[in-house]
């Protein structure tokens, strides 16, 4: 049975995000066909999608191999990010399903116990089940696609400390829920902008990612301090 070529765009994607695949390593349609156990189509296949979303560049008398992005590049992504999340919210304000909402207030219930015990091992995956929960009650499919992307490529990008005051973060989530719940689009939007922008501060990038003479931090100059 041929593997569909998604499943192999996933697997190598993920393999380039946690770093199996460092930036500039080569990726080789015979290494990576051994590798998931495919034919070299869907490897093709996979190679050109992942290319079209910036994972992987083709160089000439090189073939492919995993971008380099540069500081500035990590900044515009997530300042993209910073962007669009607050409009993801002000849809589910007016889409999310009560299936949605079920979702939501639980997350926040978990997470917000788990901050008040002082339990943070599981925090950042939750808050990571939020945000896709929420962006999924947007129901806008190209808004998903593109936060979701965003997502895998600030988790390739950037490491991100915990925050100070976990139970205030979760009590943002909690608030954003409650303006969704009553489809109040403007306060879900202004709340998650807030939310997104104190969250963006807290990310740092990862060594991999060049830094020029001439951008040695993270210009996020669309994220008001």
């Amino acid at each position: 049975m041929r593997v569909p070529a998604h499943a192999v765009c996933t697997a190598i994607r993920d393999d380039i995000v946690t770093g199996v695949f460092e930036p500039g390593s080569r990726l080789t349609e015979e290494l990576l066909a051994r590798r998931y156990g495919v034919s070299r189509v869907p490897v093709r296949e996979a190679l050109r999608t992942l290319e079209s979303e910036g994972f992987v560049t083709t160089r000439r008398h090189a073939g492919a191999c995993v971008s380099e992005p540069t500081a500035q590049e990590a900044a515009d992504v997530l300042e993209t990010r910073v962007l669009l999340e607050p409009l993801g919210a002000a849809r589910a304000a007016q889409r999310r399903t009560e299936a949605h909402l079920k979702v939501l207030r639980g997350l926040v219930r978990l997470g917000q116990e788990r901050a008040r015990r002082g339990e943070g091992e599981d925090l950042r995956s939750l808050g990571g089940w939020f945000h896709d929960t929420l962006t999924q009650a947007s129901g806008s499919a190209g808004l998903i696609s593109l936060l979701t992307q965003l997502r895998h490529k600030i988790t390739w990008m950037y490491t991100v400390e915990a925050p100070a005051r976990p139970v205030d973060s979760w009590a943002e989530h909690g608030a954003i829920v409650d303006a969704v719940a009553r489809g109040d689009a403007a306060r879900a939007r202004a709340l998650t902008t807030l939310h997104a922008e104190r969250a963006a501060r807290a990310h740092r990038l990862r060594p991999a990612v060049p830094v020029s003479s001439s951008q040695h931090s993270v210009n996020i100059s669309g994220v008001r301090n």
